[in-house]
């Protein structure tokens, strides 16, 4: 059994619906989080998760109405979400099990399972190396979620989760609030150290707390600065001393003692976060321009097209060069990778060397585009080499079939790809196909050359669009009409 101090204790070995529980994870002031494995081998499972167990039936009726809600609120925002920087939620779960009191009633979150949090991370090691890529990671969370609708209210380290990777996910959304218009109503809890000062004086009603985005992008100035400098913008010692200062800040009568370890690109940046009213928050920055000045400042370059919704007046000369500027990045040693803006433009990407070769403490790479083992063909889940990855050596007639599988793909688009290939095999690049058995589907059928899509031999880069690979093939041209309709043909 775990200890007292789990707020929802639940023994080892303990099963709900396909999962057993291992180990805990991390508790908080309405749940607890435990590390979990399938009972038995099934289809597009995780071979791991983390399962989050909140609102037990032992409380108040009072107490189970906020639960409730807190519960609600996170099922609903992932349930409609599915974007690269949020933490992806499997199954909900709900415990029926009047033996054990404590757990009946329990609602249970089946979520991704991270390696690790920002928090720990902090704890470890301030001012991490890796701290800039990783608020370019945030901040993208962030603006994922205003582009959606969504507000999270309760940004810190603890929120922010490590993948396998090394890449950030954002977590933890049982407070988060739909925006109506310009704002949206929250319950009332949040973290001192993260709360913009007008939360310290909350407007409230029956519908709970008023809550603007601007609220997350003062937490990202806040977490900035502790990421950048081990220490934060406002004096004092303990949450309840720097949540005074921000009140004598809000007044005028305390002004923010910014770091000077924080480095020059940052400053703008994290003084603009920290401004004192809304308005002059909102002023300064909505999350897509805030994205632009993080990645500037983390050394990340993104040129924009002159002439945005270009893929959408000319579908077709854009997909072809897409497929050249696929086969562009993998020449240029990935330099400069595809991406799609959210309306389906393209830009360029320039990655610092540190992510298109990281090397860990052991000398060893341990994510990126570099973990696609030699003379391989390898698939990643997000862009940059970055998710989780899927590799062979050869062909494989059916992803989610047979000896080898790619159970995340039948649920995920491919989003990036690195056709790591010995060139002595004489071999030109890989054809890819929605259907098994190296055949088109779908919509597939009317594209040209009869196929999802094609990389040559050594190339690296992002797919553009949503590719939804079910099976692929070695070929000897990407480019001979001739040879593509010969690989067509299914062995």
């Amino acid at each position: 059994m775990t200890g007292p101090s789990h707020v929802v204790p639940v023994p080892k070995g303990y099963r709900v619906g396909r999962w057993e529980v291992q180990r805990p994870i991390a508790s908080g002031a309405f749940s607890t989080v435990y590390a979990a494995r399938p009972t038995a081998p099934a289809d597009r499972l995780p071979s791991r998760a983390a399962l989050k167990f909140l609102a037990t039936g032992t409380r108040t009726p009072r107490q189970v109405r906020h639960l409730r809600d807190l519960a609600e609120r996170e099922v609903e925002l992932l349930s409609r979400l599915h974007e690269p920087r949020l933490i992806r939620m499997y199954e909900t779960l709900l415990v029926d099990d009047p033996d054990h009191p404590e757990l009946d009633g329990a609602t249970v979150l089946v979520l991704e399972l991270a390696a690790d949090s920002l928090d720990a991370v902090l704890a470890r090691a301030p001012r991490p190396a890796s701290g800039p890529l990783l608020l370019t990671q945030v901040c993208a969370g962030l603006h994922q979620l205003h582009r959606a609708g969504w507000v999270h209210g309760d940004l810190k380290p603890a929120n922010v989760l490590l993948m396998d990777d090394g890449t950030a996910r954002l977590a933890d959304f049982s407070t988060a609030a739909k925006l109506d218009g310009t704002h949206a109503y929250s319950p009332a809890f949040a973290t001192r150290d993260y709360t913009p000062p007008e939360l310290l004086w909350p407007e409230t009603s029956a519908h709970g707390t008023l809550i603007r985005p601007t609220a997350d992008i003062w937490a990202f100035g806040v977490l900035a600065h502790l990421v950048l400098t081990g220490s934060h913008p406002l004096p004092g010692a303990t949450p309840e001393a720097r949540c005074d200062a921000a009140a004598r800040y809000a007044q005028g009568t305390e002004e923010l003692r910014l770091s000077p370890e924080l480095p020059e690109p940052w400053r703008q940046i994290v003084t603009d976060c920290l401004a004192r009213t809304h308005h002059e928050r909102a002023a300064a920055h909505d999350t897509a321009g805030l994205l632009e000045l993080v990645d500037h400042a983390a050394g990340l370059r993104v040129r924009r097209p002159r002439r945005p919704g270009f893929r959408r007046r000319h579908p077709v000369l854009a997909t072809v060069l897409a497929g050249v500027l696929l086969v562009a990045a993998g020449t240029t040693g990935a330099g400069y990778l595809y991406v799609n803006q959210e309306d389906g433009t393209p830009v360029y990407r320039a990655l610092p060397e540190s992510e298109r070769n990281p090397v860990g403490p052991d000398g060893k790479v341990d994510y990126g585009y570099r973990r696609c083992p030699e003379d391989s063909v390898c698939f990643f889940s997000e862009h940059n080499g970055n998710g989780e990855m899927c590799s062979w050596h050869g062909d494989d007639s059916d992803w989610l079939s047979g000896a080898e599988t790619c159970a995340w793909a039948g649920s995920h688009p491919v989003r990036s790809a690195y056709i790591n290939l010995d060139p002595e095999r004489g071999l030109s690049g890989v054809a890819y196909f929605r259907g098994p058995g190296f055949n088109p589907a779908d919509a597939d059928r009317r594209r040209l050359l009869q196929r999802t899509g094609c990389s040559t031999i050594n190339s690296m880069g992002n797919l553009a669009g949503t590719y939804a690979p079910r099976s692929h093939r070695l070929v000897s041209s990407c480019f001979s009409l001739n040879a593509v309709i010969d690989n067509l043909t299914p062995w």
